[in-house]
């Protein structure tokens, strides 16, 4: 099933029928009242991150479900160029990006076109321009492992972030791909 699509902005329009879809769905879908509450978090956090972009950005907002598994999506148009692009392909080799802070934070980079550089973006293995890139946080998480097991500088304190993140916590995961100029974010959960 695939709940109604909602227009919002990072002017905060549309924000309070979001958290009523998602209060919906979770009715429709005979939740718990623990299950409804994580995914209205998971609703908020994307919301918050939303709020949180510079700019004038209008994004869409909508669940789909399946059973027991929801996805929550969030779709836009960015303006991205080729300067943009290859900022995001210099941004995968380091994974720094000292201006977003938290989780939530580092996947807005993505939807803010003000935004210098968005971090832990994954090029092709051969470092070869493509029109598709993609992110996962529990792909992610696992590199954050690997490093913490090298020792690498700032491994400790990326790992110490994710941890404290709500999406991290109640997500089974979240990808962000970015296909030409559109944006998409989406946040899987299925409950119980």
């Amino acid at each position: 099933m695939k709940s109604d699509v909602i227009v919002i902005t990072s002017r905060g329009d549309g924000m309070e029928d979001a958290l009523r879809q998602a209060e919906k769905t979770a009715a429709f879908a005979e939740l718990s009242p623990k299950s409804a509450m994580h995914l209205r978090l998971l609703t908020e956090e994307m919301l918050g991150m939303v709020r949180s972009i510079t700019g004038k950005v209008s994004c869409e907002y909508w669940i789909e479900s399946k059973g027991q598994a929801f996805e929550l999506h969030l779709h836009t148009s960015a303006q991205m160029n080729d300067e943009k692009r290859r900022q995001l392909l210099a941004a995968s080799s380091t994974g720094k990006n000292e201006a977003a802070r938290g989780i939530m934070g580092k996947i807005r980079t993505f939807f803010d076109p003000l935004d210098e550089v968005p971090v832990f973006f994954s090029a092709s293995p051969d470092g070869t321009y493509t029109d598709m890139y993609g992110w996962s946080l529990r792909s992610y998480e696992k590199e954050l492992e690997a490093e913490r097991a090298e020792h690498r500088e700032g491994a400790e304190e990326a790992w110490d972030e994710l941890e404290m993140s709500i999406v991290s916590a109640v997500a089974d995961d979240v990808k962000v791909s970015i296909r030409g100029r559109e944006v998409d974010m989406v946040i899987y959960k299925t409950v119980k």
